[in-house]
């Protein structure tokens, strides 16, 4: 399990303000995505977009998808695009892994969010800066990374809260001030030898399960084969015998089969829905007593091993079961057999090349009311739609080095 839960008292990290370090690190950062992410090179599209947003004095929020952990750098080459730097919020777990990490990103403009719980810190701050309307502001609306370039998931209209309470504080300057939303979509393209690049890690998880490489097999068969492999693994473990049905039904049951208990005994009863929300509601009822310090060593364990469990529901999560059955590219291979990588070790290992395009969505100004009567949040769904149009056009030219 990655360190993504703390059990410490929450402080919040605040941003830093000043642009000596921002410039410079800026400068730093495409070495350091082609060194630790495979990114050789990174694009921006309709980029003018957000400079005339910027331009115009607008609050800015800028609303990506979030598939891979380099995300924000990417974003942060795109603030050198329109010559403002961009503030972004981030879970207060990477502030956590070193004090270095923590002065970088700081010093890069990110502030930390408590996922786990209320934190009206940081929703001051986020506030604040689309209010001041000096940077803009980068929120992922999906709030966990997917690894899953083609799929959007559910999004937490708790970003729209956030404009439409700076939208009220603009809207009473003189003249009235705007703030507005750009979705932005990203979306990477592996340009190597997809078979060439994933046979020696699949030969090396196929050794690991005591099975002899088969590199003259097609490469979504031993996918395939792995994956239910890895899966029966987990079902004897934690149901005591793989469990019969395609995969959707073998998948959900595991998650349900895992989480139920849990929500039962924390949350007096079991939830449906949205794995990444149930999964938040269960870490937000299990950490506080042990950020408290309240427990013996025997209950400490116990609940970790539960964090534990809840952090697999969510990693299961992330395996759609037709991503590899329809519309098959090699991102989609690469993203599978990277989130093997990742769960078997915890470690994330760049497969380059990998080409990152951004492109900037059309801007949606944020009323500072919302209507009422009316099922959801429309500017999310209008969000939604612009970041889910830009990736399927985004993907039909995957083949294309540059776009008019």
């Amino acid at each position: 399990m990655q360190n993504v839960v703390v059990d410490k008292p929450y402080v919040f990290v605040p941003p830093s303000r000043t642009l000596v370090w921002n410039r410079l690190l800026t400068l730093w950062l495409p070495r350091y995505l082609r060194q630790s992410h495979g990114i050789v090179s990174v694009r921006f599209l309709d980029v003018e977009r957000l400079a005339a947003s910027v331009n115009a004095g607008h609050g800015v929020l800028l609303t990506p998808n979030h598939c891979r952990p380099c995300d924000p750098m990417v974003l942060f080459l795109m603030g050198k695009a329109v010559r403002r730097p961009f503030h972004v919020m981030a879970s207060w777990h990477l502030f956590m892994q070193g004090r270095f990490q923590k002065w970088v990103l700081r010093q890069m403009g990110v502030f930390s969010v408590y996922r786990e719980g209320m934190d009206r810190e940081s929703l001051r701050c986020a506030t604040q800066i689309l209010a001041d309307a000096r940077r803009p502001l980068v929120l992922f609306p999906e709030g966990v990374i997917s690894r899953t370039n083609d799929r959007l998931n559910n999004m937490m209209e708790g970003t729209v809260l956030i404009a439409r309470s700076a939208a009220r504080q603009r809207a009473g300057l003189n003249p009235p001030g705007r703030v507005v939303i750009h979705p932005v979509a990203i979306r990477y393209f592996f340009d190597g030898d997809i078979q060439a690049t994933l046979a020696p890690v699949l030969a090396g998880i196929e050794r690991s399960l005591s099975w002899a490489p088969r590199p003259d097999a097609p490469i979504e068969a031993r996918i395939a084969e792995i994956g239910g492999a890895l899966l029966a693994l987990k079902e004897i473990e934690k149901m005591g015998a793989p469990q019969g049905g395609d995969l959707a039904t073998r998948l959900g049951g595991l998650i349900d089969h895992v989480l139920a208990p849990l929500e039962t005994e924390w949350l007096k009863g079991r939830r449906t829905g949205d794995v990444v929300a149930r999964v938040k509601n269960l870490r937000t009822a299990i950490l506080p007593d042990m950020v408290a310090g309240d427990l013996d060593e025997a209950e400490r364990a116990r609940r970790w091993r539960q964090l534990a469990d809840v952090y697999l529901a969510q990693q299961l999560w992330w395996y759609p079961p037709d991503y590899l059955r329809e519309n098959v590219t090699p991102e989609r291979l690469l993203e599978t057999v990277e989130r093997f990588e990742e769960d078997l070790t915890d470690r994330m290992v760049p497969h380059p090349p990998l080409r990152a395009v951004a492109q900037v969505g059309e801007a949606i100004e944020v009323a500072a009311g919302r209507e009422r009567g009316i099922e959801g949040d429309p500017t999310m769904g209008r969000v939604r739609e612009q970041i889910e149009d830009m990736l399927e056009r985004l993907k039909s030219k995957r083949g294309a080095r540059g776009w008019e």
